[in-house]
């Protein structure tokens, strides 16, 4: 089960069958073969013609376009303000980042998913109009201390800076005990979504469901109350 690659690809339904992807860094090539390797239609963009000969080398998108995304008459030319989600995956280059997302939004592209390089940067990509702004470089470092410091956590998705769903092992202080007894809703504030092994899940268990060593539990509450899970 992986909760957390591209994360912000679960915020829509899977009827979006195309995508636009703008800057073919190393970000921007993950989520164009990503998307690609699911096999929905992907347009890329850049303004390297380095970058984009290599994309068309590599077949990772359906169609690439070398273009400068500061030029809005560029963009509607691409065709990119007809697409329903844009990936703005530029950012090093804050202000090529922050104009093509204004312009994006100008055009009428309806969901903008824009990579962010700082704190300020995902600031001024919410003020220009990005329906959501990912931050790998800070997300991959949590996950790492997470990873180090709560090991029992397999896996964890961000629904929002307060609230998770997250993939763990049953704690040892739960084993042999059903989710009846436990009551976790009232213990811990959380609700248990599924119960059984990674590749066998039992969505929505029942209360007579039994925890076992060596099964997992995806649970979803508030970061506070999952912090408080004997791990």
């Amino acid at each position: 089960m992986n909760l957390s690659s591209f994360n912000f690809l679960k915020n829509w339904q899977p009827e979006n069958e195309q995508f636009a992807v703008v800057g073919l860094g190393r970000f921007g090539r993950a989520v164009c073969a990503t998307l690609h390797g699911l096999r929905y239609e992907v347009l890329a963009v850049d303004r390297d013609e380095k970058l984009v000969n290599q994309a068309l080398t590599d077949r990772i998108a359906d169609h690439v376009v070398c273009l400068d995304t500061t030029e809005p008459s560029a963009l509607k030319e691409a065709g990119l303000f007809e697409f329903d989600i844009v990936i703005v995956a530029i950012g090093n280059y804050l202000a090529e980042s922050i104009i093509t997302t204004l312009n994006l939004k100008e055009g009428g592209v309806k969901h903008i998913v824009a990579k962010a390089s700082s704190e300020v940067h995902v600031k001024l990509l919410k003020k220009v109009g990005a329906d959501r702004v990912v931050f790998p470089e800070r997300e991959m470092g949590c996950e790492l201390a997470r990873s180090l410091t709560r090991p029992r956590i397999l896996d964890q998705f961000e629904l929002d800076p307060d609230h998770s769903i997250v993939e763990i092992a049953v704690p040892e202080k739960f084993e042999g005990k059903t989710l009846a007894e436990l009551d976790l809703r009232k213990s811990y504030g959380i609700s248990v979504l599924a119960v059984g092994q990674e590749d066998n899940l039992q969505i929505n268990p029942a209360p007579t469901a039994s925890l076992k060593k060596g099964l997992v539990m995806v649970v979803i509450g508030s970061n506070r109350d999952l912090d408080r899970l004997p791990l």
